[in-house]
């Protein structure tokens, strides 16, 4: 398991009809910026949005996401074409549900990395498949979506068991811990916060953001606290000073899968 390798714990949209935003969505501390080609963008918009993206990465040297439109649509082969741009860093694909959709996105772009999204009975029932295809970096749940399509009105523990079978799917597929969905609400940062920990401690290691202001709650509840990191460093020094040997830290002892935690919690750190 390798802690080195950090991962977005915040992804934030920007709509891809709107490039007088995309500068500025870099600019508000997410983890990574989503240029959204689908569900932001009107159908008689959807071309001139392809357009401006275009033209953007050919200025840019950022790094962005690009949610395509759906593979069944008009639009896929078209959007495909467009995240070629070595600025295109990923591809996140809605309404996920074929390993074959997401090998169209690597044959468009082979540098890009996939990013998966769940948002349907379909997409939930292919999840084990789709951890497996290659180039697939994390997978993304489209909650709200989600909902809609299986009629499930509630959050929290209507939508639980879906969560734990993303997270569990993730690790068997020795993918990056998946993505949370969206918070609607926006300018309170107290709800946006607790809302991400919760996500966090089902075993996400990002959430979706829907505005900038949603940016900074979400990146602090992914980060551990000034405790816990106190803790892991104990650990750590107490399991450098018994050799790998079995130790006590608080009064606790501490073995190789605590050490493996005190290591994760370090890694999250910024």
């Amino acid at each position: 398991m390798n802690f080195l390798v950090r991962h977005p714990s915040s992804y934030l949209f920007v709509p891809g009809n709107r490039p007088e935003r995309f500068d500025k969505a870099l600019a508000a501390g997410a983890g990574a910026v989503i240029i959204d080609l689908e569900d932001a963008v009107p159908p008689d918009a959807k071309t001139a949005a392809r357009a401006e993206l275009s033209q953007w990465l050919q200025r840019t040297d950022a790094q962005v996401v690009v949610r395509v439109n759906a593979a069944d649509t008009a639009w896929f082969a078209d959007d495909l074409q467009a995240c070629a741009s070595p600025n295109v860093a990923a591809i996140m694909l809605p309404k996920a549900d074929k390993p074959d959709d997401l090998a169209a996105c690597t044959r468009a772009a082979p540098n890009a990395r996939l990013l998966p999204l769940v948002e349907t009975a379909a997409g939930f029932d292919a999840l084990r498949a789709l951890v497996r295809v290659a180039g697939v970096e994390r997978i993304v749940f489209g909650s709200i979506d989600f909902q809609l399509d299986l009629g499930i009105p509630g959050e929290d523990e209507a939508l639980l068991f879906f969560r734990s079978q993303l997270v569990l799917a993730s690790r068997l597929g020795e993918l990056a811990a998946p993505v949370d969905g969206v918070t609607t609400e926006i300018h309170d940062a107290a709800i946006v916060q607790a809302e991400a920990v919760k996500s966090l401690r089902l075993g996400f290691g990002a959430k979706l953001c829907i505005h900038p202001a949603q940016v900074a709650p979400v990146n602090a509840a992914f980060q551990p606290t000034a405790q816990e990191v106190q803790w892991a460093r104990r650990v750590l020094d107490a399991s450098a000073k018994a050799g790998g040997a079995a130790a006590v830290v608080d009064g606790k002892m501490i073995d190789r899968p605590v050490v493996l935690r005190a290591h994760a919690i370090l890694a999250r750190e910024t």
